[in-house]
């Protein structure tokens, strides 16, 4: 799957039912920080179900092996992708996810997931798991803006 270099958040999210309607809820976060505008239209991509993906937080959901999972062994497509697992990247975390992961994007809108990252800042990481959607990285080093200092 192609994710646009277009996309300007990423957050989990349930699906309601209310009478003969279904809504998916935008977090307010997403429009207080501006990466989304009240009574605007966007295009809608869904992902698979949190519960189909490996946990954002290193975590192991229950039932689950601590070791990350190849998307190799999965029978996905990795050698199109932008990245590979055991690559090492700088990268500016751009947003946070709803479990307060950061979130940055490389070539082609491909999006990394980084824990215990905040926006703004510019970490090398290790990919750790890479999907055909979105991969899940580690920090090995955190950089300073010497400029601020």
């Amino acid at each position: 799957m192609h994710i646009s270099n277009d996309l300007l958040c990423l957050y989990s999210a349930t699906i309601t039912e209310e009478d003969d309607t279904y809504t998916i809820e935008v977090p307010k976060r997403e429009v207080e920080r501006g990466n989304i505008q009240r009574g605007e239209i966007y295009r809608v991509a869904l992902l698979s179900s949190i519960a189909d993906a490996p946990p954002a937080t290193g975590e192991p959901s229950p039932g689950e092996s601590a070791e990350p999972t190849s998307a190799r062994q999965h029978g996905e497509r990795t050698h199109d992708l932008p990245v590979s697992e055991g690559e090492t990247r700088e990268v500016e975390i751009e947003g946070l996810g709803d479990q307060g992961d950061g979130i940055a994007k490389v070539e082609r809108g491909y999006v990394l997931i980084v824990p215990e990252t905040d926006i703004g800042d510019r970490v090398t990481v290790r990919l750790q798991q890479v999907q055909e959607n979105v991969g899940f990285a580690e920090v090995i080093e955190r950089h300073h803006d010497v400029s601020t200092q």
